[in-house]
């Protein structure tokens, strides 16, 4: 049986970010990384970014570590093997191929998987999800296939209303394809964004020549050998036109993120949504760490236990951890964030992002609306949700933000929450579009 001093469960930003962090700290200490993919670490934000997708920039760019780097690094790394069980007591984890490993310090940075429907249809040639590199390229060969083999033009589907959703639409419409977006939900991004923030985002979807269908839901997909359309189910049981057909050459499902916790949950590791840990990213069993988009931790900042999902934040939780399995004594503190751009808007969360009344354990929480409207161009309007927490002071603090085309303000915001500026005093000014949040930081 194979032992090394650390074990990474998880070759993801968290997973290999803790591993170049241990070995900077501890150059003799023995490492290995469990991956359930073969493939070394690559960018998963830049599967769904248009350069990338377009094939405006080599796909050799994708990769952020190479086979060599590990060599050189000296951190073993198990590709395209998946961890099955942890022995905590005797410190073991079983892999699938029956191999077993020893360990002295483990990290588990299983990460999230794309959530997958379970529809008739949803094995037909043509459904496609996002979350791997094979996920992407699979898209990619899609669009040709519908380009090259439909007499008519090609069109798509994408169900979900997120980030996901959001990006994948607008890689459509700018490789050409007529696209649908499917809705489950009152507007775009419920209940994070507020009904005009959705609105805003559907305008300037609807502007790029998309269609938006609202409160509905793909019942079935059809097709023989592969997808050849849908059928929805109206969301207004009041009107007449019970399912709706669609015609559509391939699907895209952006319907949310399943977390991986079943290792952990078995091997009697402390489980919520996510892994749970305290703000050193410790679970309760010793000598066990969590990072990435899996670690339910407590968060310093905003004195709540929270799960994120952004790549800026699992790269500097895999810092954290690493630090901590060698022996530091280093808490996790750091505001989240997440951006992205389509159909000429740019959209950022920071922070904690939840309004009041959608999470249990919440501080008292308010929003404060900060926006400048163009009545004829959303792309030219900017819309900025503030959530503030009351204390039981009374002390009012910003906690998150959802900005529309305003990404100037998106650092501002982050540091008024990392430094927990009392805003009592300030509620009106913060509406005031006009106002430079520079003053509250002095």
């Amino acid at each position: 049986m194979e032992k090394f001093r650390y074990l990474i469960v998880g070759g993801g930003v968290a997973g290999i970010t803790a591993a170049e962090t241990i070995r900077e700290n501890d150059p003799d200490g023995t490492i290995a990384v469990v991956s359930d993919e073969v493939h070394p670490l690559y960018s998963r934000v830049m599967l769904s970014k248009p350069n990338f997708f377009l094939g405006k920039i080599p796909f050799d760019q994708i990769w952020l570590k190479g086979q060599k780097w590990y060599d050189e690094k000296k951190i073993t790394f198990l590709g395209g093997q998946t961890a099955t069980k942890i022995d905590t007591a005797n410190k073991i984890i079983s892999l699938a191929d029956g191999q077993q490993i020893n360990y002295e310090k483990l990290l588990i940075a299983t990460g999230v998987s794309a959530r997958q429907t379970t529809i008739i249809g949803a094995n037909k040639p043509g459904v496609h999800y996002l979350r791997t590199l094979e996920d992407g390229q699979g898209i990619m060969e899609a669009i040709k296939i519908a380009k090259t083999n439909t007499t008519n033009a090609p069109k798509a589907i994408v169900v979900g209303g997120g980030f996901i959703s959001f990006e994948m639409a607008d890689l459509f419409k700018l490789a050409g394809i007529e696209t649908t977006l499917i809705l489950r939900e009152r507007y775009f991004w419920e209940p994070i964004l507020d009904k005009p923030s959705g609105l805003m985002i559907e305008q300037v979807i609807a502007n790029a020549g998309l269609k938006i269908l609202k409160e509905t839901e793909v019942t079935e997909i059809t097709g023989i050998e592969r997808v050849g359309g849908v059928i929805l189910k109206n969301g207004d049981p009041s009107t007449s036109l019970g399912m709706i057909k669609l015609p559509c050459n391939l699907i895209m499902f952006g319907i949310g993120a399943v977390n991986n916790i079943g290792l952990a949950k078995e091997s009697g590791i402390a489980t919520n949504r996510g892994i749970l840990a305290n703000e050193y990213l410790e679970t309760n069993v010793p000598e066990v760490w969590t990072a990435g988009d899996i670690a339910e931790y407590k968060d310093l900042i905003l004195d709540e236990t929270i799960q994120l999902g952004s790549w800026v934040n699992a790269h500097a939780q895999g810092q954290v951890a690493g630090l901590n399995m060698v022996g530091k004594r280093e808490p996790f503190k750091f505001v989240s964030f997440y951006t992205t751009q389509g159909f000429g808007m740019n959209i950022a969360f920071v922070g904690d992002p939840v309004k009041p009344g959608t999470a249990t354990g919440q501080a008292p929480r308010t929003v404060v609306i900060r926006e400048s409207l163009n009545p004829t161009n959303p792309v030219l309007s900017s819309r900025i949700q503030l959530i503030v927490d009351t204390l039981d002071s009374g002390r009012k603090e910003l906690v998150g933000a959802t900005l529309l085309n305003k990404p100037a303000e998106m650092g501002l915001i982050a540091k008024l929450i990392e430094t927990n500026v009392d805003v009592s005093p300030h509620l009106t000014e913060l509406a005031d579009s006009n106002f430079d949040l520079r003053k509250l930081l002095s």
